[in-house]
């Protein structure tokens, strides 16, 4: 779902990045109005385990893969705001330490996955008042509409989608937005079963917190023994719109791919990446949710 450097023009990714750096700005305004300070480790745990989610693909058919995105998940218990936030904090980190996702195309990711796939989530939830339907709706329609952006912005950018490849591209993000809908689902009840009333009150539930933070350890440490090597729905397009090879990077990322450059091992290697992405997304949304809380006190 990442859309790498190379894929967009200049005025695709030019433009989202004009429209995101702005809507950034105003979503942490909006989200320190409204902040609880009880929140803060809550952001800390959470971001942490989308990001570990996020390194996992599983197989999703026809040769594809899939993850969690997670974009629903933080929205439904941070609310939209925050999970945008959240959501930006991982994705820069991603461009930046791991080249997962384009440093000039982070504007477009930011806007696919952080803003319209955060509230085109957080919507059916809060229609449906947060039952198992609202969280399943939540996930599925959140990557559906982060998916469709994508394909669009590759579309205006000048890449040749003949009607059955958009057929089939569709198809697998339609898969991949069902799997993302039952995980949605999955991970909200398997939090309040931990902790009963966790999702209508999440700064009471340190136990379901825990439990999430030890998973996204697990997760990042171990979690590629049994991650897909398969393409996932955005690199099958690609591949088959002939464009893979014109992915560029704009510098060498201490941890691309997942793996820590200065590491021989490669089991080490990979763990030590894993690890060292999830401190620094818990330790830098634990310093944004801080610095909404300092700035909520201070304009009270």
């Amino acid at each position: 779902m990442h859309i790498p450097d190379g894929y967009l023009s200049a005025r695709v990714w030019g433009a989202t990045g004009a429209i995101s750096a702005p809507a950034v700005v105003f979503l942490a305004r909006r989200a320190q109005a409204k902040f609880d300070h009880h929140r803060v480790p809550l952001m800390g745990v959470m971001g942490a385990f989308v990001f570990a989610a996020q390194m996992i693909n599983f197989p999703a058919g026809n040769g594809t893969s899939s993850h969690l995105v997670g974009a629903a998940l933080l929205a439904c218990l941070l609310g939209p705001a925050a999970a945008s936030i959240v959501m930006t904090a991982i994705l820069a980190t991603q461009a930046l330490l791991f080249q997962d996702g384009g440093l000039l195309a982070l504007g477009a990711n930011i806007f696919n996955m952080a803003i319209a796939g955060v509230f085109a989530g957080y919507l059916p939830f809060l229609l449906l008042k947060g039952s198992r339907a609202g969280l399943f709706l939540a996930g599925f329609c959140s990557l559906m509409t982060a998916a469709v952006l994508a394909l669009a912005e590759l579309w205006i950018s000048g890449v040749a989608m003949p009607p059955a490849m958009l057929t089939i591209s569709l198809a697998w993000f339609l898969i991949s937005a069902l799997i993302e809908g039952a995980l949605t689902m999955a991970v909200a009840a398997a939090l309040e079963r931990i902790q009963p009333g966790c999702l209508k009150r999440p700064a009471s539930g340190r136990r379901a917190w825990l439990v999430a933070g030890l998973v996204a350890v697990v997760l990042a440490s171990c979690g590629w023994l049994i991650a897909s090597e398969r393409p996932d729905g955005l690199q099958s397009v690609a591949l088959r719109a002939g464009i893979a090879d014109r992915v560029t990077s704009l510098f060498a990322a201490p941890f691309g791919d997942y793996q820590a450059s200065f590491v021989s091992n490669p089991a080490l290697s990979r763990t030590l990446a894993g690890l060292a992405g999830l401190a620094v997304i818990y330790v830098l949304c634990i310093a944004i949710s801080r610095a909404l809380a300092s700035g909520k006190r201070e304009g009270a």
